[in-house]
C-alpha cells in the first residue's frame, strides 16, 4: 500500500479546523449590551446592578489594568430555536488560550445569582435544553481586565504587575456576545476527530492501529458533505463509530483523571484577584458536575474556599452540595498550597491544622493526603508532619522540571528525617493542567518509571495555574479514553481511589530518602527578601505571643487567651507562604502588600505579648525568654543601656546584671571576650577569628567576603540562579569607613560602610558580646543593582565532608563534594536558622535571621588544608515578574559561631531569632513548661484549641540522636495524652507521669505532641 499518511493528515486538519469547528454553532443572535466601568476596586453585585449602563458595541477597546468593567446583556432565544440546546457564547477579546491571566469574568442572573464564568477556552453558558423558543436573557457580567503577564514569555520586565504603574489604556477589545445554538452532533463530530487524529499522530508508524486510524478518517472526510456539514455529522460519525470502540489492550496503563483547578492564591494577580478567581472557576465546575455524573473535582486550599463562604455564599452552596453527592473531593488539608522547604516547622504544622479542621468542620470530610502538586521543592520533614495530621499519601509534580537529573520514581515510598514513610505519587503525565490529549497520554506512559510494578498513574485535569478548571470537552476526552485500542485507560475517580489501588498494586514501591529537591527556582531561597524576612519574624512573634498568652492565662486572674485574633493572625501569615507569595516570583503588588501585611501582623502580635506581659502585674523590670534553651547574655534596657542577664527556657527573670566571666576588650580592630578574638582588617572583612577555647584559628581567608556576582538567569528570572552565576563577581574590599563604635565591658563592636554598584550601600555592625562565642553582623542595605546577587562568604578551616542546614524540626545532611550529578546540582540550597560545618571534634555554623539560600563550597589549600566555605545568599535583583524587586533598604543579621556543635547551632539559631523581652511584670511565675534532657526541644506553648484550658506543647528531638528527658509544668499537672497534631489524642501512644513530670522519649527528629491537664488547683 502506498504510504499517504501526509496526504490524509493533512486533509483531516484542514477538514476539522476550517468546516467542522466553525459549524460546532448553528446560529446565532447578539445580545444587546450595556456597560458600566466600576471605579477602582471590584465592588459588589448591588452596586453594579444599581450602577449607570451606557450602550456598549462590539469591537469595542475596554478595560484598563486591574480594572472592572460590568456588562448588561440582554437577549431572547428566537421561537424557530424551540427543542435545540441554546447557549450564550462571550468572547471578551481573548489572547491566546491560557484561562488564568487576562480578561474573565463572571455571569449573574439579574438576581444576583452567579451561574458560570467565561474565558478562552470555556466561553458558554448554558441557557436552555431543550429550549422552548422565546425565552428572555438578562444577565450581569463582572469581566475582569487582567494584564497578561506573562506575554512574550517574561522575555522582558513590565510595569503592568501593579495597579499602581500599570496605566489605563484598555487592554481588551469586545468580540462577540450572542445567543447560540450548539449542534452536538457537529460538537461530538469535533471531539471525536480530536481524540482519534491526536491518538494517531502518537502511535508509532509501525503500528497497524496508526494505519487503521488513519485510513477510518479518510473514509470520514470522504462521508463529509462540505456543504452540509450539520446534516452530515451523524454519518460521519457512524463511519468513525468502529475505531472508537476497539477496546485497550488487556495491559493498557490506567490513568485516574482527577478533576482540577489550580489556582495560585497569588501569582501574576494580586490575592484580591484570586478570590474571584475562584468564584469562577468553582462556578464552572459546579456547573459542569450538573451536566456530568461522572466527573470528580479534587480541590484544595482551604484559604480559597473561605473566601467562596464569605463572598459568594450561593456557589458555597453548590460546593455543599456536590461535595454531599461525591462530586466534589476536598484534597491536601493545608491552608494554603505553601511553599514546600521556606515556612517553619510549626507554620507547616498549622497548615496541616487549619487545613484539615476546616474540611472537617464545614463538610464533615478528612482530607487523606497532601496535595502539593507546584511547590518548588519539598522538605524531608514532610512525611512525619504529614503523617501526625492523619495523612495516608503524598502527590506532587514539580520535580519533573528538574534541570539535571531525572528523578528515578513516579510511585514510591518517601522516607523523612525522622524515619517516618509515606506513599507519595509524582504523576508521570508531567503537569497538573492535562486535557487528555493524545500528546499527554503518549507522555504518560512512555514516562513511568514502575513499569513491571505498577500499572496506573494519576493525571489532574482541568485548566490551571490561574484556574478555569475542566470543561466539557476534557470529559469528553475522558469518556471516549476510557477503553480505546493504542491509549492508556481513563478512569475519572477520586485521589484516594487511585492512591488505594496503587499501594494495594504495589505496596513494595521504591524508597527516596530525604529531601525532594528541586533542581531548578534555587534562586527562590531569597528572592524578595523583605517578604522572606516577613514571614521568618511573623512566625517567631506567634511563637512569643502564645507562650507568654499561656503564660498570663495560667497565671493572671482575669486574662483571657485571645483564641480568636491568634487564629486570625496565624491563617494571615498562613496564607502569605504560598508557593509563589513567600518564594517572591510574584508581581510587584503581591509583594508590596505582603509587606504591609507583615508590618500589620508584627504590630497586632506585639501588642497581644505586651498585653499578656503586662496582665502578670507591674512593678519590676523582667526580661522574658520565648526560646527553649536557658540564655545568659547580654540585653539592652528601656535606656539603651546593655546588661548581662540570666533567664531561664520559656522563662523571665528580673533584669540584675549577673555579671559576665570576663569582659570586652576592643584595641584598634580588634574584639576579644576572652572566648574569641576577632580582627577586623584594613578592607573590612575578617582577617582573624581565633578560638580561643580551642587555640585555634577558625578562618582560612578573608571572612565575611562580600561579594557582588552577576545573576543573570537563562528563564524565570525571580526563580532561578543558574551555576554561570559564579564565574563573575567583584568582591567589595574598598570600605568607605571603619570605626568602632562600642568598647563597652559588655559589648564591643566595629562598624564597616561600603559603597558600590549603582547606588547601593552596605553598612555592617561587627558585635562580639561578653561570654558569647557568637559574632554578630548587623546589617543594613541600601540596594539599587539590577539582575545582581549578593553573598556574604566565611571560608572556614576544616575538612567537612558535609554541610548540616536546619530544615523544620530538624536538619538534613548535604557533602561538600560533587562526585555526582545530584550532589552537583545542589550549587545552591535551603536552610532556615542555621547552617553547621565541621571536622571530628570541631564545628562552625553560620547563622540568621531572615535568609534561607545559601551555598557551601570545599576546597584544598596549597599546604594541603582543606576550606570549607559557607556562602549566604544576602540579597537578589531579578526584574522579573517584579522589575523592582528588592530595591531599597533591608535590615538583618547573620553571626558566625566558631567552636559549635549541632546543639549550640540549635540554641544559638532560637537566640538570635528570639531576642530577649525586657518588660515591666511584677510576677514570677515558673515557666509553663520545663525540659531536662540534651536534644529535647519545645517548638511551640498554647492553650489547646478547642479552649478546655489543656496546655498543648509541640517538642521534638533536634540533634539528629535518641533524647531522653523530663518535661516538668508550672502548673498542677492532672494528665497527659499524646496527641496528633490537631492536639486529638493518638490511642497507640502514652504519655508517662511520674511525681507530677511527664518522661519523654525521642527517637532521632521525632515530633511529639503532648496535651497536658491542668489540676483543680491551677488557674
Amino acid at each position: 500500500m502506498h504510504d499517504e499518511r501526509r496526504r490524509i493528515e493533512e486533509r483531516v486538519e484542514r477538514v476539522h479546523t476550517q468546516r467542522i469547528k466553525p459549524a460546532i454553532y448553528a446560529a446565532t443572535v447578539p445580545f444587546e449590551v450595556e456597560a458600566w466601568q466600576a471605579p477602582g476596586e471590584p465592588v459588589p453585585f448591588a452596586e453594579a446592578a444599581a450602577a449607570p449602563y451606557e450602550p456598549f458595541a462590539m469591537d469595542t477597546p475596554w478595560g484598563p489594568p486591574w480594572g472592572t468593567t460590568w456588562f448588561r446583556m440582554r437577549g431572547q432565544v428566537p421561537a424557530e430555536w424551540a427543542g435545540k440546546r441554546v447557549e450564550a457564547v462571550i468572547d471578551l477579546g481573548f489572547v491566546g488560550d491560557w484561562p488564568g491571566n487576562q480578561a474573565e469574568a463572571l455571569v449573574h442572573l439579574a438576581d444576583g445569582t452567579p451561574l458560570k464564568a467565561v474565558n478562552p477556552l470555556n466561553q458558554y453558558v448554558p441557557i436552555a435544553h431543550p429550549a422552548t423558543g422565546g425565552e428572555t436573557v438578562d444577565y450581569l457580567v463582572e469581566a475582569a481586565s487582567n494584564p497578561d503577564i506573562l506575554a512574550d514569555n517574561f522575555s522582558a520586565p513590565t510595569l503592568m504587575g501593579d495597579i499602581l504603574t500599570a496605566g489605563d489604556k484598555p487592554l481588551y477589545t469586545f468580540r462577540c456576545a450572542d445567543l447560540a445554538v450548539l449542534d452536538e452532533e457537529v460538537w461530538h463530530l469535533d471531539l471525536d476527530l480530536q481524540v482519534l487524529s491526536e491518538l494517531m499522530v502518537h502511535l508509532g508508524e509501525h503500528e497497524p492501529r496508526r494505519h487503521e486510524i488513519m485510513h477510518a478518517l479518510d473514509r470520514a472526510m470522504d462521508t463529509l458533505d462540505l456543504d452540509d456539514v450539520s446534516g452530515s455529522a451523524a454519518a460521519v460519525r457512524e463511519v468513525l463509530a468502529p475505531v472508537l470502540a476497539r477496546p485497550a489492550h488487556a495491559s493498557a496503563h490506567t490513568i485516574s483523571g482527577v478533576g482540577h483547578a489550580h489556582i495560585d492564591s497569588a501569582w501574576l494577580w494580586p490575592i484580591r484577584e484570586t478570590k474571584r478567581k475562584t468564584s469562577r472557576t468553582f462556578s464552572n465546575v459546579t456547573s459542569l458536575a450538573d451536566e456530568y455524573d461522572d466527573f470528580i473535582f479534587a480541590c484544595s486550599q482551604a484559604q480559597q474556599y473561605e473566601w467562596v463562604r464569605d463572598n459568594y455564599p450561593q456557589v458555597w452552596g453548590r460546593i455543599q452540595d456536590s461535595v454531599k453527592k461525591g462530586q466534589w473531593a476536598p484534597v491536601g488539608g493545608m491552608w494554603v498550597e505553601a511553599d514546600g522547604n521556606l515556612p517553619g516547622g510549626e507554620a507547616i504544622a498549622r497548615q496541616l491544622i487549619h487545613g484539615k479542621r476546616f474540611f472537617i468542620e464545614h463538610f464533615g470530610v478528612e482530607t487523606k493526603g497532601v496535595w502539593l502538586p507546584d511547590s518548588f521543592g519539598y522538605t524531608a520533614a514532610y512525611p512525619q508532619l504529614a503523617k501526625l495530621a492523619g495523612n495516608e499519601w503524598f502527590l506532587t509534580q514539580k520535580i519533573s522540571w528538574n534541570q539535571t537529573n531525572k528523578f528515578p520514581h513516579h510511585t514510591f515510598w518517601w522516607e523523612g528525617i525522622d524515619g517516618t514513610r509515606i506513599f507519595t505519587h509524582f504523576p508521570p503525565v508531567d503537569t497538573y493542567n492535562a486535557r487528555f490529549s493524545g500528546e499527554e497520554m503518549d507522555r504518560a506512559v512512555r514516562n513511568y518509571r514502575e513499569k513491571g510494578g505498577g500499572t496506573r498513574s494519576l493525571a489532574p485535569f482541568g485548566w490551571g495555574d490561574g484556574g478555569g478548571g475542566p470543561t466539557r470537552e476534557i470529559m469528553e476526552r475522558a469518556r471516549r479514553l476510557a477503553d480505546l485500542e493504542g491509549s492508556p485507560k481513563v478512569v475519572v475517580e477520586h485521589p484516594d481511589a487511585f492512591f488505594a489501588k496503587a499501594r494495594e498494586e504495589y505496596p513494595d514501591a521504591p524508597v527516596w530518602n530525604g529531601e525532594l529537591y528541586l533542581e531548578l527556582h534555587r534562586a527562590t531561597y531569597t528572592s524578595q527578601a523583605r517578604t522572606k524576612q516577613g514571614n521568618r519574624r511573623s512566625e517567631h512573634k506567634l511563637r512569643e505571643a502564645e507562650l507568654w498568652a499561656t503564660t498570663a492565662a495560667l497565671h493572671a486572674p482575669g486574662y483571657a487567651y485571645p483564641y480568636e485574633k491568634l487564629d486570625r493572625l496565624w491563617k494571615t501569615v498562613l496564607l502569605h507562604q504560598f508557593h509563589d507569595i513567600l518564594p517572591g516570583s510574584s508581581i510587584a503588588w503581591v509583594h508590596r502588600e505582603a509587606e504591609a501585611e507583615y508590618a500589620r501582623v508584627a504590630e497586632e502580635l506585639e501588642a497581644l505579648t505586651a498585653e499578656a506581659v503586662a496582665a502578670l502585674g507591674g512593678g519590676a523590670t523582667r526580661v522574658f525568654n520565648t526560646s527553649p534553651y536557658d540564655r545568659a547574655e547580654v540585653v539592652h534596657t528601656a535606656d539603651g543601656a546593655p546588661a548581662y542577664v540570666k533567664v531561664p527556657a520559656n522563662g523571665s527573670a528580673p533584669l540584675t546584671d549577673a555579671g559576665p566571666a570576663q569582659p570586652v576588650r576592643a584595641e584598634g580592630l580588634v574584639l576579644d571576650n576572652g572566648l574569641v578574638r576577632v580582627q577586623v582588617a584594613e578592607d573590612g572583612t575578617l582577617s582573624s577569628v581565633c578560638d580561643l577555647r580551642s587555640n585555634r584559628e577558625v578562618l582560612a581567608d578573608k571572612g565575611n567576603l562580600l561579594r557582588l556576582h552577576t545573576d543573570l538567569p537563562n528563564y524565570w528570572d525571580a526563580w532561578d540562579i543558574d551555576k554561570h552565576y559564579k564565574n563573575r563577581y567583584t568582591d567589595l574590599l574598598a570600605p568607605d569607613s571603619i570605626e568602632v563604635v562600642s568598647q563597652d565591658p559588655l559589648l564591643g563592636a566595629i562598624r564597616v560602610t561600603r559603597s558600590f554598584g549603582k547606588g547601593s550601600t552596605i553598612t555592617q555592625t561587627i558585635t562580639v558580646r561578653a561570654d558569647s562565642p557568637r559574632i554578630d553582623f548587623e546589617t543594613e542595605i541600601d540596594w539599587h543593582e539590577a539582575e545582581k546577587i549578593l553573598k556574604a562568604g566565611f571560608p572556614v578551616d576544616v575538612r567537612a565532608a558535609h554541610s548540616s542546614a536546619e530544615i523544620q524540626f530538624g536538619h538534613v545532611q548535604r557533602p561538600t563534594h560533587t562526585n555526582t550529578s545530584w550532589e552537583a546540582a545542589r550549587f545552591e540550597v535551603c536552610g532556615h536558622r542555621w547552617v553547621h560545618i565541621g571536622e571530628p571534634g570541631y564545628g562552625v555554623a553560620v547563622l540568621n535571621d531572615s535568609t534561607y539560600g545559601h551555598d557551601v563550597t570545599r576546597t584544598v589549600r596549597e599546604d594541603g588544608g582543606t576550606t570549607t566555605t559557607v556562602a549566604l545568599s544576602l540579597v537578589r535583583a531579578p526584574r522579573i515578574p517584579d522589575p523592582e524587586a528588592d530595591q531599597g533598604t533591608h535590615r538583618f543579621t547573620y553571626s558566625l559561631l566558631p567552636g559549635a556543635t549541632i546543639g549550640d547551632a540549635v540554641a544559638e539559631g532560637y537566640a538570635l531569632n528570639l531576642p530577649l523581652r525586657v518588660a515591666e511584670a511584677a510576677g514570677t511565675p515558673e515557666p509553663v513548661v520545663s525540659v531536662a534532657g540534651e536534644g529535647v526541644t519545645v517548638e511551640a506553648v498554647k492553650l489547646a484549641d478547642d479552649a478546655s484550658g489543656d496546655v498543648v506543647v509541640r517538642l521534638y528531638e533536634s540533634r539528629g540522636g535518641r533524647a531522653q528527658g523530663v518535661l516538668s509544668t508550672g502548673f498542677p499537672l492532672a494528665g497527659a495524652q499524646v496527641t496528633d497534631l490537631l492536639e486529638r489524642p493518638l490511642p497507640d501512644e502514652t504519655a508517662h507521669i511520674e511525681d507530677g513530670t511527664v518522661a519523654v522519649s525521642l527517637r532521632p527528629f521525632q515530633v511529639l505532641t503532648l496535651r497536658l491537664q491542668r489540676g483543680t488547683t491551677g488557674r
